[in-house]
C-alpha cells in the first residue's frame, strides 16, 4: 500500500494504491494526518484509481476523515472497491464517484441518432450511446432510470449496463445488443420494404402507447411542448400565439407513455424483435405529440431541404415521406385520404412548434437558410390555425 498526497487549491488530494487492511491502514491514516497538519486543507479528496482492495480497517479511517471533513469525496473508484463501499452504506454517507472505462468510437459505425446523442456499434455485441453534453452524467443516470421503468412496464428496450468515458471527452452508456440492426439500416440495405418496416414500427408504437407509468416518474410531453412554444413568442402575432397555445393546452392530460423521439434510427431489430433505444425523451402524453415528432423526423425537417432527411436518417426524403404516410395510415387504421389529410394538418401544427423551436435555439435567426425554414413553418401555422378547432386526432 502506498499513499501519495498533493494539493489542488484548498483541497488535499490523497492518492491510494494497493490494498488497505488492518496492517496498512495505520500507515495510511498517519500519512494523511501529517499532510493535513502540513497543508491545513479545506477539503479532502481520496483518489482511488489505483486502490485494489479495502477492508473494514480502511473503512474506519475513511469514516474518521468524513467526521472531520464533511465534504470528503472519493473519486475514480473501481467496481470491486465500489461494491464494498455500496454494501457498507458509504455511498450514501459521502460522495463516491466511480472510475469509468475509456471507450473510443473512432472508426465505429453510427447506427442511431437521437435528440441528445449518437449511438455507435463497437462490436457485434456492444453499442454505446455518446451524449452531446460533455457533462452528461446526470442525464445518463436519468435515462437509465427511464429505461428501467419502461422495461418493467413491458416495453421492449435495452437497459444500459455500464457508463464509460469517451476518448476525446464526454460520457457514454453501453448496451448489449447482439447482432441488432437499426430499422434505417434495414431500409438502406433493402432487406425490408417500407411497408414491412412501417408495420413493425407501428406495432411497437401502439404497444408503447398502451402502457402507463406513473406521472411522477415521466415528464409531461404537453408541458414540454408548451415550453417549446415560448420560443415562438414575438415571431407570431399575439392572436396566433394565443390560439396556438390554447390548442396545445386543451389537450387532456394522459399518463400513457410516449417515446418522444420515435424514428427509424431509434428502433433496432434483434432476433426478429423490435427494440426501442434512446430513452431520454420518454414522457407521458397524448399520441398527437408523438406523431408530430415522427412527422418531423420523416418529413418536416426535410421540407425545405430534402438532403436534411438523408443526413439524419440515411434515406432519401421521398422514401422517408412514404414511410411516414404508411405509418400514419397504419396507426390510425385507415386509408381514407381525407381522414389522413385532416389528421396530418393537426399534426403539422404541433410539428411546427418543434421545428421553429429547434432552429431558434440553434441560432436560426442569424442564418439565412434557417430563417427561410422558420418562415415556411410560420406560413403553415398562418394557414392552419384559423381552420383548426382541436389538435386531438
Amino acid at each position: 500500500m502506498t499513499v501519495e498526497t498533493r494539493t489542488e487549491g484548498a483541497t488535499l488530494v490523497v492518492g491510494l494504491s494497493g490494498s488497505i487492511d488492518s496492517l496498512t491502514s495505520p500507515q495510511m491514516e498517519e500519512t494523511i494526518r501529517n499532510a493535513i497538519d502540513r497543508y491545513d486543507p479545506e477539503a479532502v479528496t481520496l483518489d482511488c484509481d489505483k486502490l485494489e482492495y479495502i477492508t473494514s480497517a480502511g473503512l474506519r479511517v475513511i469514516l474518521r476523515l468524513k467526521q472531520r471533513f464533511g465534504n470528503l469525496r472519493l473519486i475514480n473508484v473501481h467496481n470491486e472497491v465500489y461494491g464494498v463501499l455500496s454494501l457498507t452504506g458509504f455511498t450514501e454517507l459521502m460522495t463516491v464517484e466511480k472510475a469509468y472505462r475509456v471507450f473510443s468510437v473512432y472508426g465505429c459505425e453510427a447506427i442511431g441518432h437521437g435528440a441528445n446523442g449518437k449511438v455507435y456499434r463497437i462490436d457485434a455485441d456492444t453499442i454505446v450511446k455518446v451524449y452531446r453534453n460533455p457533462d452528461a452524467l446526470p442525464e445518463i443516470h436519468r435515462e437509465r432510470e427511464l429505461a428501467r421503468a419502461a422495461f418493467v412496464a413491458g416495453i421492449p428496450t435495452a437497459i444500459p449496463y455500464d457508463v464509460v468515458r469517451i476518448e476525446g471527452g464526454g460520457y457514454g452508456s453501453v448496451f448489449e445488443l447482439l447482432n441488432a440492426t437499426s430499422f434505417a439500416e434495414l431500409l438502406i440495405r433493402h432487406e425490408k420494404t417500407v411497408g414491412e418496416m412501417a408495420a413493425m414500427s407501428i406495432d411497437l408504437l401502439k404497444l408503447i402507447h398502451s402502457k402507463t407509468i406513473r406521472s411522477d416518474v415521466l415528464p409531461s410531453m404537453k408541458e414540454t411542448v408548451l415550453g417549446w412554444m415560448e420560443f415562438l413568442r414575438g415571431l407570431l402575432t399575439e392572436r396566433q400565439f394565443d390560439r396556438l397555445r390554447a390548442l396545445v393546452a386543451a389537450v387532456p392530460d394522459d399518463e400513457h407513455v410516449v417515446h418522444g423521439d420515435f424514428h427509424l434510427k431509434n428502433i433496432m431489430l434483434q432476433n426478429n424483435e423490435a427494440l426501442l433505444i434512446d430513452m431520454d425523451t420518454l414522457s407521458h402524453g397524448n399520441p398527437v405529440f408523438e406523431l408530430a415528432c415522427m412527422y418531423n423526423a420523416y418529413h418536416g425537417f426535410g421540407c425545405t431541404d430534402h438532403e436534411e432527411t438523408r443526413r439524419f436518417l440515411g434515406i432519401d426524403w421521398d422514401t422517408a415521406t412514404a414511410f411516414w404516410r404508411k405509418s400514419l395510415s397504419l396507426y390510425l387504421n385507415t386509408e381514407d385520404e381525407e381522414t389522413l389529410r385532416l389528421a396530418e394538418n393537426k399534426i403539422m401544427i404541433v410539428s411546427s412548434i418543434r421545428i421553429i423551436h429547434h432552429y431558434i435555439r440553434h441560432g436560426g435567426l442569424e442564418n439565412a437558410v434557417s430563417c427561410a425554414t422558420i418562415e415556411h413553418w410560420k406560413a403553415v401555422l398562418n394557414d392552419l390555425l384559423p381552420t383548426t378547432e382541436t389538435i386531438l386526432l
